[in-house]
């Protein structure tokens, strides 16, 4: 029985192997919109795409991040400013995108751009810590989707949507865990709007990478200026050395847990971009698929027992 089971998964494996192989071919006349490309996983992928073949729009916040690509990539290659909190910004770059695509239609948009801060505990915070970076996680998500949907349709094409593993599991407080859960949301709901146009709709789950995203140094920043904007009733909650015992921590946690290989994230966006057969989801890194992942499907008890026993509890904890 258990050499049955055995040849069951690896005969699974290994056709699902197979079947994601093949590429989509005319690269070269197919238009990927991408958001999010100063820095990091964007900026990567829309090197890569380019160097693929593929006609990218790269939108980028500031103009020295629109600079550098254009230096660094092909004449296919396009930039255009976008800021996704502002309707005006998103709705002229999807006209702009409508008039180069024509009616061909736009192949994929990979909802990339985001934000980690502010991130803490949920009560040092106030509603309008959380509209500022759902604003960009999610509404951006959402309106940037909408602005090109119809381009999508056209080309039978695909969105793809950058969440995380804490759309999954939620280990802390802070809008960042509440923004991925609505990108999840969105997806789902989206794929299966999108099934009857044959429009695929794809999400990618990263671990913990190395990025300004997970930089202590800048998110430390941010944490010590939540702190000292706090009521003291607050900071009396939580006790005066409770900052500097995070900061202690966090230096060293996120420098081991960070995987430095962010290709690892590229490669999975590359894929359910170009692939003919590409994955309804993508967890890129060992702790996504080895813990985070598996930890959202634990009972909730468990999950909380294992995220909160190491945790630096407040001062005033009740035991």
């Amino acid at each position: 029985m258990f050499l049955y089971l055995l040849g069951l998964v690896v005969f699974y494996y290994l056709y699902r192997w197979f079947r994601e192989i093949p590429r989509v071919p005319d690269k070269g006349d197919k238009y990927v919109y991408i958001t999010g490309c100063d820095s990091g996983f964007g900026n990567l992928l829309a090197r890569h795409l380019d160097k693929l073949g593929f006609c990218v729009i790269a939108s980028c916040f500031t103009e020295t991040g629109e600079e550098d690509l254009r230096k660094a990539c092909s004449g296919r290659f396009t930039t255009l400013h976008l800021d996704v909190k502002k309707n005006e910004s998103v709705d002229k770059a999807a006209a702009l995108i409508k008039d180069k695509v024509g009616a061909r239609g736009l192949w994929a948009v990979v909802n990339n751009a985001g934000m980690a801060m502010p991130s803490a505990p949920c009560d040092w915070l106030t509603i309008d810590d959380y509209k500022s970076m759902l604003d960009v996680n999610l509404n951006g998500v959402i309106a940037v989707t909408l602005s090109v949907l119809p381009l999508i349709k056209k080309a039978r094409g695909r969105v793809v949507n950058v969440a995380s593993v804490f759309g999954r599991i939620s280990p802390g407080g802070g809008p960042y865990t509440v923004s991925k859960y609505g990108v999840e949301a969105f997806n789902d709901s989206l794929r299966r709007n999108m099934v009857p146009f044959r429009v695929k709709v794809l999400c990618i789950e990263p671990g913990f990478f190395k990025t300004t995203m997970t930089d202590w140094i800048v998110l430390g920043k941010s944490f010590k200026q939540l702190w000292e904007k706090m009521p003291q009733e607050v900071r009396d909650d939580y006790g005066p050395d409770y900052l500097d015992k995070v900061d202690a921590r966090m230096r060293e946690k996120l420098a081991k847990m960070s995987d430095t290989d962010l290709m690892k994230v590229v490669s999975c966006m590359e894929h359910a971009v170009s692939a003919v057969s590409p994955r309804t989801r993508y967890s890129p890194g060992w702790d996504a698929k080895l813990f985070w992942i598996p930890m959202s499907y634990m009972p909730t008890g468990f999950a909380d027992w294992l995220l909160l026993k190491k945790a630096i509890l407040p001062a005033k904890a009740v035991n």
